[in-house]
């Protein structure tokens, strides 16, 4: 896996700043990046601005952050994310939430909130796969499924103003070969059939926390 850390400049202090105020993330290994704000004055568009950062640092605060009590109304999340140009190509970003129930029992929801192609979440509140290209005889796939960058702003329907929850980003690629396909077609072996012969590498955002 890597970690990434969002810092103004490549230094020795600013990459400590950064780890300090918990604006990190990490990966499964590919070189996705993921940016990921909360706040309660952003509009769900202002990721498609050409000064969208300024806004998000200006309106809340950057993945690692706390948001304070707003005035009453749900938080909105702005997340943006980029491929890895020697990797495969992204199927969806996810928002997980947590939260604590008013017993203490914590709970937590997986939201899809911007995806690849013209799928729609079904009656069953689950979006479709995004499709498989790998081939199993040369551990090999294409980019002809997926997307480069995906980004969209979200606002957390469920939300309630006296639970205290965390918020992260999680990012999917489309499926490409796992460690063993490529060993196989190396060794020229049949693929194993007791273990997956792909996976869906991914990247995940530090928390963002809500504190009535």
């Amino acid at each position: 896996g890597l970690a990434g850390v969002w810092a103004p400049e490549n230094t020795r202090e600013a990459i400590w700043d950064a780890m300090q105020r918990k604006e990190t993330f990490a990966t499964s290994g590919p070189m996705i990046t993921v940016r990921f704000f909360g706040g309660f004055d952003y509009a769900t568009d202002d990721v498609q601005k050409p000064d969208f950062l300024k806004r998000a640092y200006s309106a809340g605060v950057p993945m690692g952050g706390d948001l304070k009590p707003g005035t009453g109304k749900a938080p909105t999340f702005l997340v943006m994310a980029q491929k890895d140009a020697n990797s495969g190509n992204l199927d969806r970003v996810q928002i997980v939430k947590g939260w604590l129930d008013a017993t203490g029992k914590q709970h937590e929801k997986i939201y899809d909130v911007v995806w690849s192609g013209d799928r729609k979440i079904g009656a069953d509140g689950k979006l479709p796969a995004v499709g498989n290209s790998v081939d199993l005889k040369t551990a090999t796939y294409t980019d002809a499924i997926g997307a480069e960058q995906l980004a969209t702003g979200w606002t957390d329907p469920d939300f309630k103003l006296d639970e205290n929850a965390f918020y992260y980003a999680r990012v999917l690629e489309i499926p490409t070969p796992r460690w063993n396909t490529y060993d196989a077609v190396r060794e020229k072996m049949s693929p194993l059939t007791k273990v997956p012969a792909t996976l869906q590498e991914r990247a995940w955002s530090s928390p963002i926390w809500y504190t009535p």
